[in-house]
Order: C-alpha cells, then sequence, then structure tokens
C-alpha cells in the first residue's frame, strides 16, 4: 500500500497550533487497516493524544476513519467505496480535523482515496440491432452506443474492439474515452444472398490492473436489393395445340426463378387465343407509377415521379387486366408496395437558438438544458446523436465547462461557475443521424449564468488597519447635518444581491449621528455641544438585499474636537510594532540618560574632589589664613566686598491654583551662606537675614525672612503680568561682638516668568445671535433681486427655501408673501478619490495572481468615489501604464482589472499597474493609483521581488541603532574615566605622604552649626577650624 504524507505547521501567537497533513490511500480498503502513524507525522507523543483528547471532528458526520489515541494511529474505520463518495470525480478525498485541548490545538487531516479498478466497463443495452440494405456503400457509418465505467484516471474507459472484422471495422472520434462518439464503418459490401444475418462484439475494455471488460452484441439483418434478374430455366419453349383442346389440358409450361426476394415482376397470361387472349391492364390513378408492356402479356410498374418516403411510406396498387373478348373478361390483383428509405432528411432543432439558465455554484455534473432534434427518416437513418462542437471560451476549451449527452441532448455542467468570473458563454451543439452518408445540422445554445448571494459586502472605506486607530475629526462648531465621513462599501454580487443599505448598529452617543440607509453617509442631526464626549465609537452594519441577506461591519472612530492634541490624549491605541518600537527607544534613551548623568557627575565629583585637594593642600602648607571659608554651590567668597556678583533667573512654570501644591518656589533667598569674617573675633555662625520687597498687600508673592523661601500666597494672572522681576536683598547683623562693625549686604534680582494655561473660555462678542434664513439672502426692496451672501458647497447643502414678503406702501399696508426654493447646481469641483487600493506611503501592498489563471481572472478593483453629482460624478477607468499592457486591462466603467490572456511562466512576477480615474465634467477631473500585482504561486516568491519596507520600520532602526552606539560610547567613556581616576588615586597614594599628624579628632568642632556645615570633611578640615577658635 502506498501512502503520501504531507505536512504543514502553522504556529500561532495566539496560544494555539494550526497544522495541516495528507494522506493518500486506496479505496476498498478493509476495517481496521493501517492509514498513517498521526502521531508521529504530526510530530507528538502518545501521551500528548491522551491527555488532549484528541478526538476527530467532520462536518458531515461520516465516520470512515478512526482515530487510535493509545497507539497514535489513524484506522479504516468503515470500507470506503470511492465511486459512492466522489462518483466521477478525479480528487477525491475525506478532510476532517483533530482536535486536542489544552492547549488547544487544530489538525486538518485529508485522507486522499485513490481509485482502484474495481468496476469494469458496462453497456446500457446487452443486445443492438440494425437493419442494413445490402446495398449500402462501403464508408457508410453507425453510431453505437458507449460504455460507462465508474472508475476514474487510469483505471476509467480506455478503448474498444469488435469482432468479427470481416464487413465492418471501428471507428474512434480522436481517442475512445467516456466522452467520444464510437462508430462502425461498413468496409466491405453485404450480400443478402450469402449472409441475411451477421453477429458482431463489442468490447469496451479499460487501463486499470488487471484489465476489465464489458461487451454487447450487435445483431444486423441484411435487407434484400432488387440486384437480380429472373432467370428462365431454358432459352426456347415451344409447344402445339390442337383447337378444341379440353378446358384444362396443360399447352406448356414455362418457369422462371429470381434470387431477390419478393415479387419484382408483373406477368399475366389468358389461355383464350386471338382476340379473346389479348389482354391490356390498367391500374387506379393519382398515384405515381405507370404500367408499361415490356412485352405480350408482360408488364413493368414504372415509377412516373419521385418517390418521398415522408409523404407515403405505403402504396396499395389495384391491377386490371381485361381481354378484348365479347363480354369481356377481367380480373383484378393489389399489390402492396413499401417506399425504402435513404438518408435525405437532416436532424432538425426544435428551436433555432436556446437560452439555458443555472444559478452560480452549482455542482458539477448538474443537468442544464436539454436539446431536442427530429429526423423524418426512418430506422437508422433517423437515430439522431448530439455532439459538442470543438471551441473555446476565453482560450479554455468549451468541454471543460459542458458536455452534452449523445443519446438524450442533455446538457450537464462539467464545473462550478462563478457569476463573478464569467456571466455567461455560448457554444454549439450538432445533431447528427445514423445514416450514410451522415447528415447534420447545429444550433447554438447561450448559458446565463445567475447570481447567488454567496459574497458579503466588502468595506471599503473607513479601512481597518488593525491595531491602529483611525479618526474621523469633527469640529465642535459642526452644525446639524455635517458630513463626517461615508462608508463606502461594494459588493461583487449582482442585481439585488449588490443593492447595499447602511444602519448604525451601535454608538457611544445615538443622537447625535446617523447613517445614510443608501448612500452610507454619517452626518450629525444635532448641534456639537462641549459637553459631547471627544471619543465617539460608531458601529455601522452594512447589509446587501439578497436572500438570506449577508452583512459587513465596520468600525468609525470619530474625534469631536478642535485640535490634534486634544485628540490624542483619548486615542491612545497605537499597533504594536510601533509601542514596542516606542518602549525601547524609551528604555535606550533612560540608559543614555543615566549613563550619561553618571558620567557627567563622575566627572564633576573628581574635579571637585581635585579642586577641593589642591586648595587644602595650599591652605595648609603655603597660607597664612586662620579660617577656610566655605561657600554653598553657585555662590562665590564675597570676602567682605558686600555684592554678590551673579544674578540668577529663575523661569517657573505653574498652573493659577498652585496654591493648592506642596512645592514651592525657591529662590536666591533660601541660599544657606557661611561668611567667615577674619574681623571677627565671635563665635562662627550662619546669618542670614532677607527682606522683601513685595510688601503691597496684593502681591501673589512672599519672602519667609528665615528659610529665604519665595512662597506663592496669591493668585497669578498670565494674562495681567507676563514677567515678575524681584529684587532679594540679603543683610547680615554684623560683628556678633563689636557693634561698631557694620552689617553687610548682597542683592540678587529673581525673574519669574509666568506661563499661560487655558483658563479663560471663548468669549462672544454678543452674548446671543438671532439669525433669519432672510437676512442671509440680501433682498433688494425696491426690486426683488435676491443676492448670494455667501459661496454655497453642493456637497454641504443642496437645496433650502426661505419667504419674502411683499408690502405695499398704504396705510395700513397690505402684503403676501411667497416660498422661493434655491437649488444649488453642482459643480465639478472635486477629483475624484480612489478608496482602493490604499496608497500606504512607503509600504507595498500587492494583489496576488496564481500563474494558473485564465483569461478574464479577476485582479482586483480599483474603487473611487466623486463627492459631485450628476455626470459630474460618473467615473471612467483606463490603464495608463503597465509592466505588461499585453497582460491586463481596466474595465472602463467599473474598474476590474482582469487579465486578458494566459498567464505563462514568462511573466515577470512583479508588474506595476497606473490606473487613471478621470470623471465625467467639464473641464474634467483625474487621479491615478499605483496597483502592484506578484504573478506568483507562494509568498516567498513575492517577498523575494517586493523588498520595499516601511520607511517608519528604517527610521525606527536608524534610531535604535545610533541609540545604542551613544550608549556604548558614552559607557566607555564612563568606564574608561572612572577607571583612570582609580588609578590616580592608587600612584597619589604611593607617592604622596598623609599629614597623619596634623589630623586632630574631629569632635573638636566649634559648633553644632559649623557641625551642619562640615560634619563630612576630612580632617585637614577640623585642624583648621580648631586653629580658628584657639585664635
Amino acid at each position: 500500500m502506498a501512502r503520501q504524507v504531507t505536512l504543514f505547521i502553522f504556529v500561532l501567537s495566539l496560544g494555539f497550533v494550526l497544522g495541516q497533513i495528507s494522506y493518500t490511500i486506496p479505496e476498498e480498503m478493509a476495517k481496521g487497516s493501517l492509514i498513517g502513524n498521526i502521531a508521529h507525522d504530526l510530530g507528538l507523543q502518545i501521551k500528548r493524544l491522551t491527555s488532549g483528547k484528541a478526538r476527530i471532528f467532520t462536518r458531515d458526520g461520516d465516520g470512515y476513519v478512526e482515530l487510535s489515541r493509545e497507539k497514535g494511529v489513524l484506522i479504516v474505520k468503515e470500507r470506503i467505496d470511492r465511486e459512492a463518495l466522489c462518483k466521477q470525480t478525479t480528487q477525491c478525498a475525506l478532510h476532517f480535523q483533530i482536535i486536542l485541548e489544552n492547549p488547544i490545538e487544530f489538525y486538518s487531516i485529508a485522507v486522499q482515496i485513490e481509485d482502484i479498478n474495481d468496476n469494469a466497463p458496462t453497456f446500457e443495452k446487452e443486445e443492438l440491432k440494425f437493419e442494413i440494405s445490402e446495398s449500402a456503400n462501403v464508408g457508410a457509418t453507425f453510431a453505437l452506443e458507449r460504455a460507462a465505467d465508474l472508475d476514474v484516471g487510469i483505471n476509467d474507459l480506455k478503448s474498444y474492439t469488435l469482432k468479427p472484422t470481416d464487413n465492418f471495422a471501428l471507428k474512434l472520434n480522436n481517442n475512445a474515452g467516456v466522452n467520444k462518439n464510437v462508430e462502425m464503418v461498413l468496409q466491405k459490401p453485404l450480400d443478402r444472398e450469402k449472409q441475411e444475418q451477421i453477429n458482431l462484439v463489442l468490447t469496451a475494455i479499460d487501463g486499470g490492473e488487471p484489465q476489465t471488460s464489458g461487451t454487447m452484441l450487435i445483431v444486423i439483418t441484411v435487407l434484400d436489393a432488387n440486384d437480380n434478374a429472373p432467370v428462365f430455366t431454358q432459352k426456347i419453349y415451344k409447344a402445339s395445340v390442337t383447337e378444341n383442346s379440353p378446358t384444362g389440358k396443360i399447352v406448356a409450361a414455362v418457369t422462371a426463378s429470381d434470387a431477390d426476394d419478393g415479387s419484382n415482376i408483373i406477368s399475366i397470361d389468358d389461355k383464350d387465343s386471338a382476340q379473346n387472349g389479348d389482354v391490356k391492364c390498367f391500374m387506379n390513378n393519382n398515384i405515381p407509377f405507370v404500367l408499361t408492356s415490356s412485352n405480350i402479356n408482360f408488364y413493368s410498374l414504372v415509377t412516373d415521379d419521385e418517390l418521398d418516403r415522408e409523404r407515403a411510406s405505403e402504396y396499395n396498387i389495384t391491377v386490371t387486366c381485361s381481354d378484348e373478348g365479347v363480354p369481356s373478361l377481367s380480373s383484378s390483383v393489389t399489390l402492396t408496395l413499401q417506399i425504402s428509405d435513404v438518408n435525405d432528411n437532416a436532424p432538425v432543432f426544435e428551436r433555432s437558438s436556446y437560452e439555458a439558465y443555472i444559478v452560480e455554484n452549482n455542482t458539477p455534473g448538474l443537468s442544464i438544458f436539454t436539446v431536442k432534434a427530429t429526423d423524418a427518416d426512418w430506422n437508422q437513418n433517423a437515430r439522431v446523436s448530439y455532439i459538442l462542437e470543438d471551441s473555446s471560451i476565453n482560450g479554455v476549451p468549451v468541454s471543460s465547462y459542458v458536455s452534452v449527452s449523445a443519446d438524450s441532448g442533455v446538457i450537464h455542467a462539467v464545473r462550478s461557475f462563478d457569476y463573478e468570473q464569467i456571466k455567461d458563454f455560448q457554444f454549439r451543439v450538432k445533431a447528427q443521424d445514423g445514416g450514410s452518408p451522415s447528415l447534420s445540422s447545429n444550433v447554438t445554445v447561450k448559458v446565463l449564468i445567475q447570481d447567488q448571494n454567496d459574497n458579503p459586502p466588502q468595506v471599503l472605506y473607513p479601512v481597518q488597519t488593525g491595531g491602529s486607530v483611525v479618526a474621523e475629526m469633527v469640529p465642535r462648531s459642526a452644525d446639524v447635518g455635517y458630513l463626517v465621513t461615508k462608508v463606502v462599501a461594494v459588493d461583487v454580487d449582482s442585481g439585488q444581491n449588490a443593492w447595499l443599505s447602511y444602519k448604525l448598529q451601535k454608538a457611544t452617543d445615538r443622537a447625535l449621528f446617523e447613517v445614510g440607509l443608501q448612500n452610507g453617509e454619517i452626518r450629525t442631526i444635532r448641534q456639537v455641544t462641549d459637553k459631547d464626549a471627544v471619543k465617539q465609537r460608531l458601529t455601522v452594519i452594512v447589509e446587501d438585499n439578497g436572500q438570506p441577506s449577508r452583512s459587513a461591519t465596520v468600525i468609525v472612530n470619530v474625534a469631536v474636537a478642535d485640535s490634534f492634541p486634544e485628540v490624542l490624549s483619548e486615542f491612545t491605541d497605537f499597533p504594536h510594532d510601533k509601542e514596542y518600537n516606542d518602549n525601547l527607544t524609551f528604555y535606550l534613551v533612560l540608559a543614555l540618560a543615566v549613563v550619561s548623568f553618571l558620567f557627567i557627575t563622575c566627572l564633576v565629583v573628581i574635579i571637585s574632589v581635585k579642586i577641593y585637594r589642591w586648595r587644602q593642600s595650599r591652605i595648609l602648607y603655603h597660607s597664612s589664613l586662620p579660617v577656610i571659608p566655605y561657600y554653598p554651590p553657585r555662590y562665590s567668597d564675597t570676602l567682605g566686598t558686600g555684592t554678590l556678583p551673579h544674578v540668577y533667573n529663575y523661569e517657573v512654570c505653574r498652573t493659577t491654583d498652585s496654591r493648592k501644591s506642596d512645592n514651592k518656589f525657591g529662590g536666591a533667598g533660601s541660599q544657606n551662606v557661611l561668611i567667615m569674617d577674619p574681623s571677627s573675633t565671635g563665635t562662627m555662625q550662619r546669618i542670614q537675614s532677607e527682606k522683601s520687597i513685595l510688601d503691597e498687600p496684593d502681591s501673589p508673592l512672599e519672602i519667609d525672612r528665615k528659610s529665604g523661601e519665595v512662597i506663592l500666597t496669591g493668585q497669578i494672572d498670565y494674562e495681567k503680568a507676563k514677567l515678575l522681576q524681584i529684587d532679594i536683598e540679603a543683610t547680615d547683623n554684623g560683628g556678633l561682638s563689636d557693634s561698631r562693625v557694620p552689617s553687610l549686604s548682597s542683592s540678587v534680582t529673581l525673574t519669574l516668568q509666568i506661563s499661560d494655561v487655558n483658563d479663560n473660555a471663548p468669549v462672544f462678542e454678543r452674548s446671543s445671535y438671532e439669525a433669519y434664513i432672510v437676512e442671509k439672502q440680501h433682498t433688494s426692496a425696491d426690486s426683488g433681486v435676491i443676492h448670494a451672501v455667501r459661496s454655497f458647497d453642493y456637497e454641504q447643502i443642496k437645496d433650502f427655501q426661505f419667504r419674502v414678503k411683499a408690502q405695499d406702501g398704504g396705510s395700513p399696508p397690505l402684503s403676501s408673501n411667497v416660498t422661493v426654493k434655491v437649488l444649488i447646481q453642482d459643480q465639478n469641483d472635486n477629483p475624484p478619490q480612489v478608496l482602493y487600493p490604499v496608497q500606504t506611503g512607503g509600504s507595498v501592498v500587492a494583489e496576488m495572481v496564481p500563474r494558473s489563471a485564465d483569461v478574464g481572472y479577476l485582479v482586483t478593483k480599483v474603487v473611487a468615489v466623486d463627492v459631485d453629482s450628476g455626470q459630474n460624478a460618473w467615473l471612467s477607468y483606463k490603464l495608463q501604464k503597465a509592466t505588461d499592457r499585453a497582460l491586463f486591462e481596466v474595465g472602463l466603467q467599473n474598474g476590474e482589472i482582469r487579465t486578458i490572456r494566459q498567464v505563462t511562466d514568462k511573466d515577470a512576477v512583479k508588474q506595476r499597474l497606473t490606473v487613471i480615474v478621470e470623471d465625467n465634467g467639464q473641464p474634467s477631473r483625474s487621479a491615478t493609483v499605483i496597483v502592484n500585482v506578484a504573478v506568483a504561486d507562494s509568498f516567498p516568491e513575492v517577498l523575494s521581488e517586493f523588498t520595499d519596507f516601511p520607511h517608519d520600520k528604517e527610521y525606527n532602526d536608524n534610531l535604535t541603532f545610533y541609540l545604542v552606539l551613544a550608549l556604548a560610547v558614552v559607557s566607555f567613556l564612563f568606564i574608561t574615566c572612572f577607571s583612570g581616576y582609580y588609578i590616580s588615586e592608587d600612584l597619589q597614594m604611593e607617592t604622596v605622604p598623609h599629614p597623619v599628624s596634623l589630623q586632630p579628632p574631629c569632635d573638636s568642632i566649634l559648633s553644632s552649626t559649623l557641625l551642619r556645615h562640615f560634619g563630612n570633611r576630612d580632617s585637614a578640615t577640623c585642624v583648621q577650624l580648631r586653629g580658628v577658635q584657639d585664635d
């Protein structure tokens, strides 16, 4: 047993596995026979089949195959008869699924059933009878019944034989097969006088191994033809008779014989003599025969006109003969004459042409229609056979579409038809009789495919883009009837099956939007307000008019906002790839920032330590100053100059309700400044004083005199003051022990820049407005001329009406009014908009065409709309440029791109078509779209040609590369700097001695105030501070 196994595994990221495997087995296998080791072929363990509760699922419920979990094999559960399962279909397969649980895994299994030669060819009749005249010409053909074989492929019917072959030979049209005619040809003249009946055996043989055959007996009756003249036994007869011979005396006897069958000579005899023996014969009138006397008392019946068997197949002729005697005597005889048929009438169809209808998605083999022809001839000459004439439909033989039964004229569908691929086709059927030579006639049959609602609507716009969110923006100032967007859908079906209706299925706010039932336009049904949510989600269902109807849904995201930042705060769903790239970029930037910060901090610390040690060495060994002044960061030693040379500007961005925040403003006054005054002999302490220059009662700022913190105490209004400058002065208390020492001071300017926040709503010029349509249409009071105040847009408003009042100048005045309706006429001010294919920037979207595509194959459909109206919206599609113009064409009205010839292996994989869509306006406007077509049978072949990837991915890859490079460089510099510092420290420790003898204990620091500032300083600082106290 030969088995073929094909395995395809697809691993998805959704937590389950899909796979496909195929086996091939012969039919009629015994119950329990092995089909295949499914566990081994799927790469599964047997315990997985048991724990996963593996089971077989079939849609039709037929259980031909059984799964053995314990052995992990598939076995035959029931005998499989391929002919009962698939009939005459060549490809026969059982399709089912194996389902496992925990986790769920689906495996599609296909078991191909191979045909075995278990059916012999059979004939419908066991015996076939013919009546053939012996005058039939050599070469005359006689149609025979074909045999039928239920097997397919190589086991199907292959050939015929006819035995014996003395008079007849077998003729096959082309190669013998199921749809071929079998004829018997006369190759040697017949002779009824030698053989009145001939028996032949027709044998049908299939191509199986071993071969099987079926037979049919052919019985031929040879009809007689008048091909032999009478022959007398003697050339001369002599006789004498005496008169008065008695009555009944035999005078003479003549004998003649005729080898033919039946009576072909009329002879008469009168025993009298002289006039009494003279005989004359005549017959009835109105018949196409005459009697001619070829000799005395011999008459011949001769035709006087053309005979037509179809008018009269039999004549009853009465011949009366009378003598010349007195009285005259007569006698009569009736001759029945049957007219033999010759093949002089061709078959005639009942109608001059036929039209047949068939619904698409039919079952192959379905009977479509029956053609009928009749032949006025008789017997074999009237036997009609139907033959499908050779022709092609779109380059494909017509025999692959339909077949014709030779005996009945029933037309069968060979394939399942698709209305979207072919809508109608026609062919010719020939009716041929069985005469010799045969006569024929033909008729045209047109088959029209009827559409079935087998395709749901396809939404072309808005395009559903996976995880990303595409939103239509609606300004909050939108009026009633504002066009938000238009749902565009198509249905490849036809007629009412393609009539689409649009309905709003779900919506965040049903009172805000409506969908046009026929046009799919989404419009507002009330005024948009500030209370409406920014994020609106609409679910629109598109339904066709078929029975049963099919539908599709589309999600439309609407953003009710006036600016993009407001939209982005609501629509935060981005594609997974972009989120991944953003996360990666974020962490790379974060890592780069952290490493850079550590690097810079390391540099600052190293430089600070170096400076500190340099200054310390100078103070310890070279300076005569009694103290070391310590200055907080960013302040310099004033050394009693009384000024701070630096002005510090702070930009502080706070909201108007900053008083609720725990954060506080910090300024120069909040810095702790330690001043070591060399003229003072008192204890060192931190001396700090601040003076507020914002003592005004309405000042929003206040300075804490103790801590120097600038605190927000009131409301800050950007619209009143955008910038605040604060002068802060810090003074000390002078000498602690000597009041004669004046106090010193320094000042700093704090610039506070106020940032604006959106704390003011828009204010209209008036508290309310009143507008009337009549006032918007300027009317001349004198002439009544109506002027347009604004420019109208047909796409926004198509018509409107208002009332005009005419009033006289009487007292009291009288008036009447009239309604004026203004209809806006469309102008071709909008070019066509291509909705499909969608142009996706740098990415390439290609339509795939298999290399087996027939002529007329539907590649794709360019869908465009024009928001104009009338003829301005009539669109035509043209192929502007193409890689191969001889391969594709574009429908002028429908935009369908189809193949115009058979696709070959020589055609390039990458095909680029430029389609121009043009409206019918004056002047016309147009749009172009690029359609990429991939002529291939597999995706790898396509990917090798289409290598253009999105620009965003390339940008992200470059950004990631440079971030990683920058991170590596900064990390290298940080490690190098840090390592170099420690190496230099080690070298310095080995070469420079430490002043250990000068280090007193740090607990001798003068005061707690100094400990707060110098508690972590090294021992050298403690020595100097101790020295200051001793002085």
